[in-house]
């Protein structure tokens, strides 16, 4: 009597149910993983260069690599971004008072070229009267004014789920640097037997990839946050880092850094200080030209540059599933995707036509 299953068949069913459990297990792990992936991706050229000084010993480039990473990047960014939520919680305290007290308009609104007459009357609906500013923060967020400034204040003591988090980012990026040529030749022989004829042109283009988004929009959004954040504290700007902070997280938006110094250079003109807003808006108008036309051009690489609508829903999509970690995965994730699905466009018949019909013609062959 022949089985009812074939040992094939409860092969692949066993193989499932064990992928299954494995992605129940450990999907709080997901966030980590996909962090210390990309950090590999992006820096693994020059991992092979210190792999070559350290004579081919992965284990201590691979810990001299860590040791770069925590000191020269980890480090200062949680020191500015403690500091930066310090000077976000000085704001949150005023639009609470603010809403429960209501708050006088500004002489720079009042005196702001043109529209001051317009932002006093606005000034005086929404926050001059009490719970008025409230209102709005419910209709637009869902919460109350309190509950978010609660939320805010005890930030600083809820660190632990980010610094897990970042803790096993570095366990797991420590293991792809030391292993990570031992497990790029085992996806390529599994790649190989699950899309026999895609898998060579995927395998190359996703690394790539992964490199020019991280290097076109990480790298450059904070370098921008760094340099228009010194300018704003040159220009005397309140809550430099804060905003700094702010201009970099916008600067992964097409448009984003030019509107936040635009903004600001009006606020320091409103305020009576128009030489700095003048000399802010020139500087950022001409540093935002030197990194589009000299270092974005020279950086950015890879096979693809990712439009408009795909940043945006990678962003907006990444911080709500992944928080602020999906800052950075949300964007590389939808790289990969637009990037595969021009690749899979790409592919050429492999089938030959019948006779009576014609071949589309490959690229290289009507040149």
């Amino acid at each position: 009597m022949a089985p009812i299953f074939s040992n094939a068949a409860v092969g692949r069913t066993l193989l499932v149910l064990l992928l299954c459990a494995g992605v129940f297990f450990f999907i709080d792990f997901l966030v980590p993983a996909l962090a210390a992936l990309i950090v590999c991706f992006s820096s693994w050229p020059l991992y092979q260069k210190l792999l070559a000084k350290c004579g081919g010993r992965t284990a201590l480039a691979a810990s001299i690599a860590m040791v770069f990473i925590v000191f020269g990047l980890v480090t200062p960014l949680v020191f500015v971004f403690s500091y930066a939520l310090q000077e976000i919680r000085t704001w949150v305290e005023w639009l609470v008072h603010a809403n429960q007290h209501g708050a006088a308009v500004p002489i720079w609104i009042k005196d702001f070229p043109g529209i001051g007459e317009w932002l006093t009357l606005k000034w005086q609906q929404f926050i001059g009267e009490p719970h008025e500013l409230g209102k709005i923060v419910s209709a637009i967020s869902g919460q109350n004014l309190s509950g978010i400034s609660r939320w805010v204040l005890q930030l600083g003591w809820n660190t632990l789920g980010l610094l897990l988090t970042l803790l096993f980012m570095l366990i797991t990026l420590f293991f792809l640097y030391k292993d990570g040529e031992q497990i790029a030749r085992q996806l390529d022989i599994v790649g190989e037997r699950v899309l026999p004829i895609r898998w060579h042109s995927f395998s190359r283009v996703v690394p790539a990839t992964v490199s020019s988004t991280v290097i076109g929009m990480t790298l450059i959004a904070i370098g921008e946050g760094i340099v228009l954040g010194t300018a704003y504290w040159i220009a005397g700007v309140p809550s430099a880092v804060a905003f700094g902070v702010l201009t970099a997280f916008m600067a992964l938006i097409p448009g984003g850094a030019p509107t936040m110094f635009t903004l600001i250079s009006l606020y320091l003109v409103g305020t009576g200080d128009l030489t700095a807003g003048v000399g802010l808006f020139l500087w950022g108008s001409i540093e935002l030209f030197i990194v589009d036309k000299t270092l974005r051009p020279n950086l950015v690489g890879g096979p693809i540059k990712l439009p408009f609508l795909p940043t945006f829903f990678g962003l907006i999509g990444g911080v709500k599933t992944m928080g602020f970690v999906g800052l950075f995965v949300g964007p590389v994730l939808m790289a990969l995707l637009v990037a595969i699905w021009r690749e899979w466009l790409r592919e050429e018949p492999e089938t030959i036509p019948a006779q009576g019909t014609i071949a589309p013609q490959s690229d290289d062959a009507s040149q």
